[in-house]
């Protein structure tokens, strides 16, 4: 299958269906590709600010509100775009209100209605204070048609012990949307990604937000490329890197994988991470009295 990977740039808008034409028309670019799974970036919606007035985007608090009011609207488009092109999406996370205070949550829809979500669990420094966003619970493996997928929202993928997790639990496919300031950030994701690929030899997908946003202060810069990863070993890249964008460049990263060729490789490969990730607790508490 082919999955499609979003360096995506935010935009301001004056009113909602500027936005619905502008997701429409990634949507509609990536399915035209032959891609059957879209990944749109972290805090990729907050460009929803806008619809609330630059004094509002320009606002951390009004700006969270502001998106997150505008969910069931998100939910129904990606649902109605899913269904028109028949394929799997990731949508841009979003600030969703739980009680008082929001968590950072992606929305995953499928040909037939919304599958599901997942919430960021481990918050960065700027998510604790300013934003004061928090932390979700639960991590969940979505069993799809087309393969068990996890999702590692940006800081989440510098974890192994979530991304292992899900893969013990089924997950062959990882995907790690990002929104990162400085191309340190950026690198942190990436390095994070390939790792989880290597260690667990399955897919991983990193989707970033790109270029400078001018009127939300909470996601003013934007730095990084999208990829697509896999264990660098038989039949796969030698680098591990299927496909990516150049960096800061909007536009999507398409490359056809194998879920045949990652079930090969936890069986086959040249090493076999996957099979020997429980090795290092026997290592760990093995103990040398010489």
């Amino acid at each position: 299958m082919k999955i499609a990977a979003a360096a995506y740039h935010l935009s301001y808008f004056n009113d909602f269906d500027a936005y619905r034409a502008k997701i429409s028309e990634w949507v509609a670019d990536a399915a035209g590709q032959g891609a059957q799974l879209l990944v749109f970036p972290e805090y990729g919606a907050m460009e929803l600010a806008s619809l609330g007035g630059r004094a509002v985007a320009q606002d951390i608090e009004a700006a969270l509100h502001e998106v997150a009011r505008h969910g069931p609207a998100v939910d129904a488009l990606h649902v109605e775009l899913a269904a028109r092109h028949k394929v799997y999406i990731l949508g841009a996370s979003a600030p969703f209100f739980v009680g008082e205070r929001p968590v950072n949550r992606a929305m995953f829809y499928g040909p037939e209605g919304v599958i599901g979500h997942q919430d960021k669990q481990i918050m960065t420094r700027f998510e604790c204070a300013p934003w004061n966003v928090i932390a979700g619970t639960g991590l969940n493996v979505f069993d799809t048609p087309i393969g068990k997928i996890g999702v590692l929202i940006c800081y989440d993928s510098e974890f192994p012990l979530l991304a292992r997790t899900m893969v013990e639990a089924g997950a062959e496919i990882l995907l790690a949307p990002s929104c990162t300031e400085s191309f340190a950030g950026f690198t942190r994701v990436r390095v994070g990604s390939m790792a989880r690929a290597l260690e667990s030899q399955c897919i991983v997908v990193h989707s970033p937000t790109v270029m400078e946003c001018d009127f939300c202060p909470a996601v003013d810069t934007n730095i990084g490329s999208a990829s697509i990863y896999g264990p660098p070993d038989h039949g796969f890249p030698e680098d591990g890197i299927f496909a990516q964008t150049p960096l800061n460049q909007p536009s999507w990263a398409v490359a056809e994988v194998s879920l045949d060729a990652v079930r090969h490789i936890r069986r086959d490969g040249g090493v076999l991470n996957h099979r020997d990730w429980a090795e290092q607790a026997a290592r760990i508490e093995t103990k040398d009295d010489a």
